[in-house]
């Protein structure tokens, strides 16, 4: 499975979920100490608001406040069906509304295997160009722009060049000539490796990355036995939001 997209299991069990229920009403330190101080800061106005920026480790893309007390990491292949079923259909659009709502921070890293799989250099130039978009402050636009075209242009080639460029015309202030020059020239390829050695070490020991899409909450990877919850957007959010209120509980939390 490590160097496959990792295929959608069979939605969670009402037991799976039971478990995962018990874990609301606790308080993250936090929100007790703004509720507290009466000093919580206010949501972002959308995603476009949203701070974006590269982790001291080089590979990582971090949306959102900073110092939000739960942290989810994605490992995604832009051209993985799977990673876009999660993206448009699943709970990504969950985890962007607490990003907005500065509950949780997003932590992207990349991978592009996808390429050796089916063939072409689509998922490498994608994540090139994802890093771009970094660069101009467009990337959470952009990666939205990316997953919601990516079966459309997976059936008439992939990712090329003059794709990337016509999908950034979607973004406003994105175009201009360092970006497109970049995206030509393929200029964050360094990026692109260093990301996809970054997922392929991800497991560990394990010589290949954890599949794609993989979530990881508080350091913790949301486990093989629960893992179809991530496609239903009303159970992966009672998922991420009890282990938002239980930090404990989501640390201790094993899969019968």
């Amino acid at each position: 499975m490590a160097r496959n997209c990792r295929r959608a299991a069979a939605v969670a069990t009402v037991g799976a979920l039971g478990l995962i229920l018990t874990g609301c009403g606790e308080r993250t330190p936090s929100s007790a100490q703004a509720a507290e101080h009466g000093n919580k800061l206010p949501p972002y106005a959308d995603t476009e608001q949203l701070p974006e920026q590269l982790a001291a480790d080089g590979t990582t893309i971090v949306v959102g406040d900073p110092a939000a007390s739960t942290k989810v990491r994605v490992y995604e292949d832009p051209r993985c069906p799977v990673v876009e079923e999660f993206e448009n259909l699943g709970g990504a659009s969950v985890l962007r509304e607490m990003t907005v709502d500065r509950e949780a921070r997003t932590e992207y890293t990349f991978a592009s295997f996808r390429d050796d799989r089916v063939g072409g250099d689509g998922s490498k130039r994608a994540v090139s160009a994802l890093r771009a978009a970094l660069e101009a402050g467009k990337f959470v636009e952009y990666h939205e722009v990316l997953f919601r075209n990516q079966i459309e242009v997976e059936s008439s080639g992939g990712f090329t060049t003059s794709t990337l460029l016509e999908l950034a015309d979607e973004v406003s202030g994105l175009r201009s000539d360092s970006f497109d020059q970049a995206v030509k020239t393929m200029k964050y390829e360094n990026f692109v490796k260093a990301s996809q050695e970054a997922y392929d070490s991800a497991n560990g020991d394990e010589p290949l990355g954890p599949g794609t899409p993989t979530v990881v909450i508080n350091d913790k990877q949301v486990p093989e036995e629960i893992f179809g919850l991530i496609f239903e957007e009303d159970l992966f959010e009672e998922l991420l939001r009890s282990a938002h209120r239980s930090p404990g509980w989501w640390k201790a939390y094993q899969p019968i």
